[in-house]
Order: C-alpha cells, then structure tokens, then sequence
C-alpha cells in the first residue's frame, strides 16, 4: 500500500530528540504508517505501530507553562517509552486529532456485543466480530449482522475489564451512553492492550470535557434524590414516580434541574440529560467505592 500523507502543518513540538526543555517551531506530517516532527535541529519519526497511548488536552506537568492546546503521543522505542507534544492551530489540532485516531484505529477489527444492556436489564444479544469506523464526533461499529454508531457525546461512563472469548482472555471497553433518553450499555473486546489504550482515549475525547462540569456541580439531598428516581425508572419517569414528598415541592426542584441541564422532559415525563445521568453514575460509584 502506497504511503501517502493526510496531515501537514507547521505547530510546536518536544521531543526527547531535542535535549532541551523547551518546545520548539517544527513541522508535523502524519501518515498512515509514521508520524515525523521535523525542527531546525532534529528529526523524530514515530511508527504508529509502536503508539501505546494519545493524550488530548493534558500536558506533562513539566511541559504546562509552554503548550495549551496539545495532543500528547506516547510510544515505544526500543525498550524505553517516549513522548512527543504538538500543538497547534486549533483547527490545525482537530484535523490533526481526528486522523491520528483514525489512522492508528485503520484495520482494527474488534468483538462487541450491543446492545449489552438497555437500561439496567441485560439483553440476549451476541457477540460479533466488527470493524472500527471513525467520523467526527462519533465511533462506528461495521462489517457486523447490526452495525451501530456512537456518538461521543452521548458517553457516560466507561471501563476497562477482560473477557474471556474462545477460552482467551482479552482486554475488552464496557462503555454506556445515551443515544436517546435510555441508557445502552455495549462492550467492545480488543486484540491488546495497545488497542484498549487508543480506543478507550478516543470514546472519552468529549467525556473529560463534561465531567468538569459534573464534578463542579453539588447537588442538594432533595436534587440527587430525584436524579437517582429517575434513573432508576430507567433514565425517564413521571412527576408521580419521583415525588418524595410535596408535589409543589418536588416541581420546583425539579425545575432547577432543568435549569442545571440535567433534566428535560421526555415523552413519558422527566429524563435524564448526558449530564445529569453521569452525575448519578459518579454518585453510586461513589456510595459503591
């Protein structure tokens, strides 16, 4: 397969190549086998057959006064772990984001099962191989007998387990998410770590995001008493179902959840938001812990 290269531009990077401490002008071209940052002084080329990891956003603590908006990409060379830091434009960044994550997943086939559950009740539904298709914003799962598509901002919660599958054990991504107002649980079970790592960085790039708002977010007794109502009607219920105890009262503070985002009204009376269901989720887990 010819190599051709889907990103060009000129940003400030860090490498170890540099020996020095401060990022510097460099020009980063990515393509589907290699990433290469070339500066004035050196040359770094990264296989991306050895990137084990892809931090959006997070900095080194020693690097933070210099980048902003960053992409970090840890790989292997040899037996030592590197790191190498672009920034860029932002819209530079976004191109650049995206394609890294779409080359480094390119060929990646994968077993899920979705929808694992609906709510909290487990589905009969089966295991099948799927290729891993990317898009902006979104995750999409093909070449399976129910081909499906994820939104990334429709995640709300995720985690790293193993699976057994043909008597192997193998990393597997449970991940939840909301596409309308119930909550699908689905598992994808990878060939390796490495895999898990990228696949995993790229279902959270919008969650981190959400999450500071979350865990800003305090609610009262009488709020999270609600919250947890609902979603334990399955992320959707009538006023009735969640009264506690005055209905005037119960309104009300229903009303400043809609007011926070975290409550819309559904079809069949109060649901839950993206929000507001990982609100619950950091709650229980927090009771569970």
């Amino acid at each position: 397969m010819e190599e051709s290269v889907v990103a060009d531009f000129v940003g400030r990077v860090h490498t170890s190549d540099l020996g020095r401490d401060e990022p510097v002008s460099g020009r980063v071209l990515l393509s589907q086998r290699r990433l290469v940052l070339a500066t004035d002084g050196a040359k770094t080329t990264v296989p991306l057959s050895k990137v084990f990891d892809v931090v959006v956003g997070t900095v080194p603590g020693d690097l933070q006064s210099f980048f902003s908006d960053s992409v970090t990409i840890a790989y292997r060379d040899g037996g030592d772990r590197r790191t190498a830091l672009v920034e860029g434009e932002p819209d530079d960044m976004e191109r650049f984001t995206r394609l890294l994550f779409k080359v480094l997943l390119r060929g990646v086939t994968v077993t899920v099962r979705h929808p694992a559950k609906l709510g909290g009740r487990v589905t009969d539904a089966s295991d099948h191989t799927a290729s891993i298709t990317l898009s902006p914003g979104a995750i999409g799962f093909a070449d399976c007998p129910d081909p499906f598509r994820v939104e990334l901002s429709s995640v709300i919660d995720y985690e790293r387990t193993n699976r057994t599958i043909a008597d192997k054990k193998r990393p597997a991504l449970v991940f939840r998410h909301v596409p309308d107002t119930q909550t699908v649980t689905s598992i994808a079970t990878v060939p390796d770590k490495r895999i898990l790592n990228v696949l995993g960085r790229y279902i959270k790039l919008e969650y981190d995001e959400v999450m500071e708002d979350v865990e800003a977010f305090d609610p009262t007794e009488e709020q999270l008493e609600i919250l947890v109502s609902i979603y334990s009607a399955g992320g959707e219920a009538n006023i009735a179902d969640v009264v506690t105890g005055d209905v005037t009262q119960t309104e009300m503070v229903l009303e400043t959840l809609r007011d926070e985002d975290l409550v819309v009204d559904g079809d069949a009376g109060a649901a839950l938001t993206r929000k507001g269901q990982m609100i619950v989720t950091s709650y229980m887990e927090s009771v569970n812990s």
